[in-house]
């Protein structure tokens, strides 16, 4: 098959081409805002829509179109779904073996509020897996665990995508800022250190925005003090460890050091008011232990979570990753597809890339060393150290995939809009439509890598995709490409809360499939919001002569 080269402006005029590339997208918006369709119903429409665009206006060759609709759709089984499955099945072990229970006790002891246990799980429990996992696993497990603890559904997977925001730049092991920087050719420290620079007010300002969503201007005056100390906690040590260490680190250090703070907070200071949803409010001496648990019985009762963290610690080390590694002692237990009839047989052209280049299209099967292989598990050693019985773990598995096949469904096409939109170069045109702002890009360019991950569902794609053209602008208007490339990161960061992808998944993980509509008009004003943010403190940057 000969190979095909992308056209980014069919029209010639980059105005309408970009006009008519962000027909998918409104569609996508209007069906789950306004038309109140289910998200699966969503996605296979819009994936029709992008596939018709695709061939009859960019002129992509069908075949290739419907390569890149398959290639999504197994990238949306595996890794991601593969995460899904074992992230559920880890969390109804401990539900189905009365552990969680003890759990939300243990939780209580710390603060019956709501409010705080929010900031604990879903801001620093979440932003720890965000460092060591990534891939969605943060969202499902700890979407879960707030649903367990008593949150209304749609306010838990709400609040923990939006809380995905703070650690989100950085990701797993600080790999979106380390990809960004490999391709314009940066050093990774010299884009997160940038990164921090913006992402610090993010760090800050998330915590004021939850607690906001779940209690009002009244929740905030009543616990800012912990609000401010969770924030502060998180984006002081994630700066300073960006700054002193590097970008691997800081969404494992500064979870772990706020996860200590909030607890040590609240031994000197307690809210007057004790905030939970299904009561509304209860005076704070009205709270009444109703059990006691001993030490080894909460270790326990946490054991699935702890064993859950220390085999992602092992599988995100580069040793262990090494070991499966082309040319690494197990890279046989990786199956490596050069995805048939797309696999570098379409061109990038300029001015995304300087000369024409193919877009390789390679699908990797890593059997074992996939985080999701890593929960799953952990799930199956749970189940061994809970002396669960073996035909309830299994009862237990089988209602995980039966729940989930709707989901799954509708994350692969997720995917395949995805990867359709990036293949066939619609994508690219609406990157080149905010391009073309020329002077203001500097406020554009975070909504830039918004864009690319709502496209994408991933920071370090977004960063793969656009990291190029945000530099090759950046030279036009004299700003340097690794400031431009660190507003990709944290744009992108705040954008993760709407892709499709992220929504699919929260969904997934409490069983609100039918409900994405409802879930995308939660995070949108945030998500916005935040990018504005964004924009604004990077044009700030290149103000105060920071990246020129």
């Amino acid at each position: 098959m000969s190979p095909w080269a992308q056209v980014y402006d069919p029209i010639g005029n980059i105005w309408i081409s970009g006009a008519v590339a962000l027909i998918p997208i409104l569609f996508f918006f209007f069906a789950l805002l306004y038309l109140h369709m289910k998200g699966h119903i969503a996605c296979t429409i819009t994936v029709g829509i992008t596939f018709a665009l695709a061939v009859a206006f960019y002129g992509m060759p069908v075949f290739m179109a419907l390569a890149a609709c398959l290639y999504g759709f197994a990238y949306g089984l595996w890794p991601i779904s593969w995460i899904i499955i074992g992230a559920v099945f880890l969390y109804k072990v401990s539900v189905r073996t009365g552990q969680f229970d003890i759990i939300r006790h243990s939780i209580s002891t710390v603060s019956e509020d709501q409010r705080i246990q929010l900031l604990l799980v879903a801001f620093a429990f979440g932003a720890f897996l965000e460092g060591a996992a990534g891939f969605g696993a943060p969202v499902a497990i700890t979407t879960a665990l707030l649903v367990g603890l008593g949150f209304p559904p749609i306010y838990a997977a709400g609040l923990c995508l939006i809380a995905n925001a703070a650690p989100g730049a950085f990701g797993a092991m600080g790999i979106p800022v380390i990809v960004g920087a490999q391709v314009i050719g940066a050093e990774p420290y010299m884009v997160g250190r940038l990164v921090v620079m913006q992402l610090i007010v993010i760090g800050v300002v998330i915590p004021f925005w939850l607690v906001g969503v779940v209690d009002g201007l009244r929740g905030i005056r009543e616990t800012w003090p912990v609000i401010l100390v969770t924030g502060a906690t998180f984006a002081i040590t994630q700066t300073l460890t960006a700054l002193v260490i590097g970008p691997e680190l800081p969404d494992i250090i500064a979870p772990l050091v706020t996860m200590v703070a909030i607890p040590v907070f609240l031994r000197i200071w307690k809210p007057s008011r004790i905030f939970r949803f299904e009561t509304g409010e209860t005076p704070a001496d009205a709270i009444v232990e109703k059990a006691t648990y001993t030490a080894p019985q909460i270790l326990r009762a946490w054991s699935p979570f702890i064993i859950l963290t220390a085999f992602v610690a092992v599988w995100s080390i580069k040793p262990f990753k090494a070991l499966f590694a082309a040319g690494g002692p197990l890279d046989w237990t990786v199956l490596v597809i050069r995805f048939p009839g797309l696999h570098n047989l379409v061109l990038k052209m300029a001015p995304i890339v300087p000369s024409p280049t193919p877009y390789a299209a390679i699908f990797k099967v890593d059997f074992v060393s996939s985080v999701g292989t890593a929960i799953l598990l952990a799930g199956a050693m749970s189940v061994l150290f809970l002396k669960m019985r073996p035909k309830d773990a299994v009862a237990t598995f089988t209602d995980t995939l039966r729940e989930l096949k709707t989901p799954i469904y509708a994350i692969g096409m997720v995917l395949a809009f995805a990867f359709l939109a990036n293949y066939s170069g619609l994508s690219t045109t609406l990157a080149l439509v905010l391009a073309m702002t020329k002077g203001a890009f500097t406020f554009f360019a975070p909504l830039l890598g918004w864009l690319g991950v709502f496209l994408t569902g991933s920071d370090t794609s977004s960063n793969a995709l656009f990291g190029g053209l945000q530099a090759a602008t950046g030279r036009q208007i004299g700003v340097s490409g690794e400031l431009l490339v660190a507003a990709n990161t944290v744009g992108g960061a705040v954008g993760k809360m709407i892709s499709p992808q992220s929504i699919a998944v929260a969904s997934a993980a409490v069983g609100l499939v039918g409900q994405e509509g409802a879930l995308l008009q939660f995070t949108l004003k945030c998500s916005i919001v935040l990018a504005i943010l964004v924009g604004l403190m990077t044009t700030a940057l290149v103000f105060m002569g920071v990246g020129t």
